[in-house]
């Protein structure tokens, strides 16, 4: 800054001196302005100097600010560097500390594997001295005993079966004897209620075979000149007509009980009217045929209304009215069928199960009973097929496919369906059997209580819904009794078909007789 004044001052003083020199004659206003000229540019050069210190002061204050903040910073750097050196120096102490320990440990754990590695090999040497000792009494034991101890082995364990076979045997029976009672309980309860609030008319209906006549005579009209009456007869209804020396009578011979039904609707009807010959026989037969459809339709309607069933399908309540003419040891199918649907009903009502759905399935479950003369297979499957054609539900279709246990029960209503059928079946009255029948099921009973080792004797009881068996005390525990129940139980369900259930009662007992002379 300094050169720039003193070049600007040059400057000035080369003009005026130029101007000095190109003129030769100055004046004093020239003279004073020269001097002028100079004062100000000797006050330029003061204030010049002024300002170049003042400059370099203020450079000066400047470059020792500057200098003081970086002090101040390096101290700042300074002071957090010894901190992370304090720290560092801290945690090499400690990991110094902590190797320390280590090394001790591992030491100790060193003493401590010699230690066990000694105590095993002890081990292992009395180990040895044991196995010794041991085959040694085991050998003197079995000369003593003078048996092997495979044969011991044997016999423990047949000891030990033979005493957990008693106490599961026991606790089974238990356990068995608290569930079934406490199951009969609420199954009797249940039960009792459905039948006591069950109160229709179930007296079992017979299809009729024979037809009573008014008279010998009318014989010979039912015949008609050379048999034509009686052919045209059999050949319009499909039923076989017996006469023969039975007074006043005409037997019926059909498997199917419809047939028969027209059959003997048709004969009592040209009775009554007196006209018989061939024509007015098939007109006869063509009218009452379908009178017996329609009497057949109202009848499935009316069981349907009895049990407050609504959307059941057309050919159904026909298929149902048609039970009306089929028996099943002499029970009627079609108030079987309508039992079993209370009785299922007010089961599932009790249960907090769907009441019309149960009452549906249960009045349906015989329903291939209709026409299982006229198609194969059981009338369970052909009764499913058809629920399954006329759309109905699956619970339904399940309950009459299991009520026999021919598949298995998909819900709680297909078991009350087997349960109600089994009563209705099985209640006092509802069914009777041919004596042949009754005879040969007892004797079949009493054979398989007898054909089990340890019993005595068997005796079919209970018109042949109980059997008692009697054992010898010598030969069967207790336990065992309980498991031979079990055991003649599954025997009858696997070789014998009756309605209900059957009882399986094992007697053993100990008499000790002496007497006092």
């Amino acid at each position: 800054m300094e050169t720039i004044l003193i070049a600007v001052a040059a400057a000035v003083g080369g003009f005026f001196a130029g101007m000095f020199l190109k003129k030769s004659s100055v004046s004093r206003e020239a003279a004073a302005k020269i001097e002028e000229s100079e004062r100000i540019l000797e006050k330029a050069k003061i204030e010049a100097s002024t300002i170049e210190k003042e400059a370099l002061l203020a450079a000066k204050e400047a470059a020792l600010k500057a200098q003081t903040d970086f002090e101040t910073r390096i101290s700042e750097k300074r002071n957090e560097i010894d901190k992370i050196e304090n720290r560092l120096l801290h945690r090499e102490r400690s990991l110094d500390k902590k190797l320390s320990q280590l090394e001790s440990k591992e030491s100790s754990l060193s003493r401590k594997e010699e230690k066990l590695d000694l105590q095993n090999q002890t081990m292992e040497k009395k180990n040895s001295e044991m196995d010794l000792l041991l085959r040694q009494q085991v050998l003197k034991l079995e000369e003593i005993a003078g048996i092997s101890s495979e044969e011991a082995k044997k016999e423990l364990k047949e000891s030990f079966y033979t005493e957990a076979r008693n106490e599961a045997g026991h606790i089974a029976k238990r356990i068995e004897d608290e569930s079934a009672d406490k199951a009969r309980e609420n199954a009797n309860m249940i039960v009792a209620l459905a039948v006591q609030r069950c109160a229709p008319d179930f007296v079992a209906e017979n299809t009729v075979s024979i037809v009573d006549l008014p008279n010998e005579e009318m014989k010979g009209r039912i015949i008609g000149r050379e048999g034509r009456n009686i052919r045209a007869l059999e050949v319009a209804t499909g039923v076989d007509l017996i006469i023969d020396d039975t007074p006043n009578a005409v037997i019926l011979s059909s498997f199917d009980i419809v047939k028969r039904e027209i059959a003997r609707q048709t004969l009592l009807k040209l009775m009554s009217d007196g006209r018989i010959h061939p024509g007015r026989i098939e007109d006869t037969v063509d009218k009452i045929t379908r009178d017996v459809n329609n009497q057949m339709k109202k009848e499935g309607e009316r069981a349907c209304m009895e049990l407050g069933l609504d959307g059941v399908h057309t050919e159904i309540v026909k298929l149902l009215g048609r039970l009306k003419y089929r028996t099943s040891y002499s029970q009627n199918v079609l108030r079987h069928s309508v039992e079993v649907g209370f009785l299922c009903g007010m089961m599932a009502a009790e249960l907090k199960q769907n009441v019309k759905l149960a009452r549906r399935a249960g009045i349906l479950h015989d329903l291939g009973k209709a026409v299982d003369q006229s198609m194969e297979g059981k009338h369970t499957q052909i009764g499913a097929d058809l629920a399954r054609k006329y759309n109905e539900p699956k619970v339904v279709i399940n309950s009459i496919a299991s009520h026999h246990e021919d598949v298995p029960a998909e819900s709680i209503i297909a078991i009350l369906v087997a349960a109600s059928d089994a009563l209705s079946a099985s209640r006092p009255g509802a069914r009777r059997e041919m004596l042949q029948n009754y005879i040969n099921r007892m004797q079949k009973l009493e054979e398989i209580g007898d054909s089990f080792d340890g019993v005595d004797k068997s005796y079919a009881i209970q018109a042949g819904r109980e059997i008692r068996v009697v054992v010898m005390p010598d030969r069967v525990t207790d336990s065992e009794a309980f498991f031979l129940a079990k055991d003649i139980a599954k025997k009858i369900e696997g070789e014998l078909a009756y309605p209900g259930e059957i009882k399986v009662t094992v007697i053993r007992e100990t008499r000790v007789v002496e007497s006092a002379r």
